[in-house]
């Protein structure tokens, strides 16, 4: 995977529109009910970068940002303003924010997902780009923390231990993140009398799959 461990400016993705995209597939029966499924486990996100363009020397961070990308070849991080972090909108990152495991003996390591729930339901989304210095750790109920009991690969989201938890421990932690994507175009057309007339250009992102 061609990917560039680097953040789109986090000012220029504030006020993007965007978020997840499921795909379904439903077949209307000769009786007029459905079957309806899924090829995808994990929602895929799209967002538009074009939106959170205020100024031309915003314009101007974005070409230079997409231009060092080399268009669709290389993957960034983006920051969803919508959706950065294990706890609730109007709360602070703590270590008890998400339930991501239960010791069992024998493994040393754990994906960090946050799960979104509904009711009964609930879907597990894993995350593969973390934030330095925001994860925060606890084993049933206690802090732990980095460099003495576990380290994270940020890259990938995954925790190791420094030694496998008995069984039955709940593993909790707190983060925030961001979303591995891409542009979804190799071609951005900008026009200065546009803009400063208000139309900003469509930036196509597209979540890419690690």
């Amino acid at each position: 995977m061609q990917f560039h461990e680097v953040r789109f400016p986090a000012s220029l993705s504030f006020g993007s529109l965007g978020g997840p995209e499921r795909r379904t597939e439903v077949v209307t029966l000769a009786n007029g009910f459905e079957e309806r499924n899924t090829p995808w486990a994990h929602s895929r996100r799209r967002y538009d970068a074009g939106v959170g363009l205020r100024s031309l020397e915003d314009v101007e961070l974005m070409i230079a940002f997409f231009e060092a990308r080399q268009g669709q070849l290389y993957g960034f991080r983006w920051k969803d303003w919508s959706d950065y972090r294990s706890c609730k909108a109007s709360a602070d990152v703590t270590f008890e924010d998400q339930v991501v495991g239960t010791g069992d003996g024998v493994s040393r390591s754990v994906q960090l997902i946050k799960t979104y729930a509904s009711g009964p339901h609930r879907y597990e989304r894993p995350l593969s780009k973390l934030v330095a210095g925001t994860v925060k750790l606890g084993f049933d109920g206690l802090q732990v923390f980095e460099g003495v009991d576990w380290d994270v690969n940020l890259d990938t989201g995954v925790v190791t231990f420094e030694h496998a938890l008995d069984e039955g421990v709940e593993i909790t932690a707190g983060y925030e993140f961001d979303v591995p994507v891409r542009f979804a175009t190799d071609a951005i057309q900008t026009s200065v009398a546009s803009f400063q007339a208000g139309e900003v250009p469509s930036v196509p992102v597209v979540e890419v799959r690690l």
